[in-house]
């Protein structure tokens, strides 16, 4: 085998690190993607039977954006398989416990249902802020593309590139004399 077949399937079969800022992002939608990268779905090994997957680094999970009012409404459910042990959380009162915990269910509910499951969600590394530890950091080889551009605040817009901003009219101050 030449080398460069043997690096290509080096390539194939190893385990690469991606990135994905979750910064705005919906952790649903999020977790459909980031399933694709904990899987391997876009290896050309994959086989569901397979455990091909690679890791995967979320950063700023404590800036997950949910869509309309489910921060008031949505509801996790959790059992202690004690009697009366029963609880629903909402949303806003699990993300202010742990601001890891949403992205890690949406995930976990995006993977299929068998026994590798566990497995594949121990790649899965969750961080609510930017900083991320220098062991993991250094693995990192890939990004992950966010579903929506983050927004950028008005005050953060620099004057100048305000002031340039094409107008469509001018007002005059003579309406307002």
């Amino acid at each position: 085998m030449s080398i460069a077949r043997r690096g290509q399937q080096w390539g194939t079969f190893a385990r690469i690190w991606h990135i994905f800022d979750a910064k705005w992002q919906d952790p649903y939608k999020s977790a459909e993607v980031i399933r694709h990268y904990l899987m391997g779905m876009y290896k050309p090994i994959y086989h569901p039977l397979n455990d091909c997957g690679d890791h995967v680094v979320v950063i700023n999970s404590k800036d997950i954006a949910l869509r309309g009012d489910e921060w008031r409404k949505r509801v996790y459910f959790h059992h202690t398989t004690y009697h009366g042990g029963a609880t629903w959380t909402l949303a806003w009162e699990l993300h202010h416990k742990d601001p890891t915990m949403i992205v890690e269910k949406a995930v976990y509910r995006a993977l299929p249902k068998n026994l590798q499951r566990r497995h594949t969600m121990q790649r899965l590394h969750i961080f609510p802020e930017e900083k991320i530890p220098e062991d993991v950091l250094k693995n990192i080889t890939n990004q992950i593309k966010q579903l929506r551009p983050v927004p950028v605040k008005l005050d953060h817009i620099p004057q100048e590139e305000v002031d340039n901003y094409p107008q469509l009219f001018k007002i005059s101050s003579k309406l307002y004399s």
